[in-house]
């Protein structure tokens, strides 16, 4: 069983979701079925069940937004993807809260060569467990935010929010 958990955030509910502890989705939605239809139909067969508390998952949220910029990292995720896009999300896991790369870049960082920034920006748009694998952290090299699957805004509070513009009580 898939099990979700709203958790509320200054941006809005993040759906987090969760299979045997490892998390599996995770996005800006007030609708954790949105997260659910996004997953492998091996893992949608296992059914959805919305609970009050995912443990680990939400507590690292909490803390996130407590202004403990690493909670996120220490949870463990799971997503499906190529060998290329596997080593995208992991180098993307790997930039640190406070900072911002290309696309380029991430390629770069994941081993890849300079021509994959396409890449790069599809295995962000394909990303289903943000924040946790960490795409609002990648900007357009020509400036500006670029794209983010839950709209601009939230991708600019994100990166105030870890750039220490933004305090929560």
């Amino acid at each position: 069983m898939i099990a979700a958990q709203l958790v509320p955030t200054p941006v809005g509910p993040l759906a987090l979701l969760s299979r045997a502890e490892v998390l599996v989705a995770a996005g800006f939605t007030a609708d954790p079925k949105e997260m659910f239809v996004r997953l492998t139909p091996a893992l949608q067969s296992e059914g959805l069940d919305v609970v009050d508390n995912l443990g680990p998952a939400s507590e690292a949220v909490r803390a996130y937004l407590a202004g403990d910029l690493a909670a996120l990292d220490a949870i463990p995720v799971s997503q499906p993807g190529t060998p290329t896009r596997q080593r995208l999300h992991e180098a993307l896991r790997e930039v640190k809260a406070g900072t911002t790369v290309s696309y380029a870049e991430l390629a770069v960082r994941a081993g890849l060569p300079k021509t994959a920034a396409r890449a790069a920006g599809s295995a962000c748009a394909q990303n289903l467990i943000a924040p946790f694998v960490p795409c609002h952290r990648v900007l357009p090299s020509g400036g500006g935010y670029g794209g983010y699957y839950y709209g601009v805004p939230v991708k600019e509070w994100l990166i105030a929010h870890e750039s220490g513009g933004i305090t929560n009580p």
